[in-house]
């Protein structure tokens, strides 16, 4: 579990480099199959090391706010310029994977027309898509029989704690209930333990 601090205190501790991502999301009314409510759009993107992750990247304070160098990761790597302030931070953490690493992450709730554009342009025109990026990935929050949509998405690899940003962001923003969440986790420590074997 990673030690939460505040923003203020990460700011003020020295030697620590600062790590920002952002979970970007929004409402939908499309349905899968035409019967299954997909409900909402939340967006993660496969990393060059074949791990999920959220946008964002590495930023110096000593050189640009936190908020500022978040937004200029997310134009190299989703090819838009998209605002991020202060009042899009949801926490800071001392990461407990790597040393003298602080992640920082933000969540921001875009329109549907938003969200399908940023999609289209980390295709067509974000400078990192193919190398540090392998693209967009939407997070399906829905159940599907034999623990298809996010039982099998959460089974998945994730790079640091960017899995359990997702699951407290998604509590946060209310997109799924506590019974929810705790349903899909279950399931996906189920496959992940028959895949590798482990009957417990």
């Amino acid at each position: 579990m990673e030690k939460q601090i505040t923003r203020e205190d990460a700011l003020t501790r020295k030697g620590f480099k600062h790590a920002c991502h952002i979970m970007l999301y929004g409402d939908t009314s499309a349905k899968l199959f035409g019967k299954i409510p997909i409900k909402h759009i939340v967006l993660m993107q496969m990393r060059f090391d074949g791990l999920l992750g959220f946008p964002g990247g590495l930023v110096n304070p000593s050189k640009e706010t936190l908020e500022a160098g978040l937004s200029r990761e997310l134009h190299e790597e989703v090819g838009v310029a998209v605002f991020v302030g202060v009042d899009n931070h949801m926490c800071s953490c001392l990461s407990s994977s790597c040393p003298n690493l602080i992640t920082h992450f933000y969540i921001k709730k875009m329109t549907e027309s938003e969200l399908n554009e940023l999609e289209k342009a980390a295709v067509a025109t974000a400078a990192d898509h193919g190398l540090e990026v392998l693209g967009m990935v939407r997070v399906p929050l829905y159940f599907l029989r034999n623990g298809g949509g996010l039982p099998y998405f959460l089974s998945h690899s994730f790079i640091s704690n960017s899995r359990a940003q997702l699951l407290s962001a998604l509590q946060r923003c209310r997109l799924l209930s506590q019974g929810e969440i705790e349903k899909a986790v279950s399931q996906a420590e189920q496959m992940r333990c028959t895949r590798s074997g482990d009957p417990h």
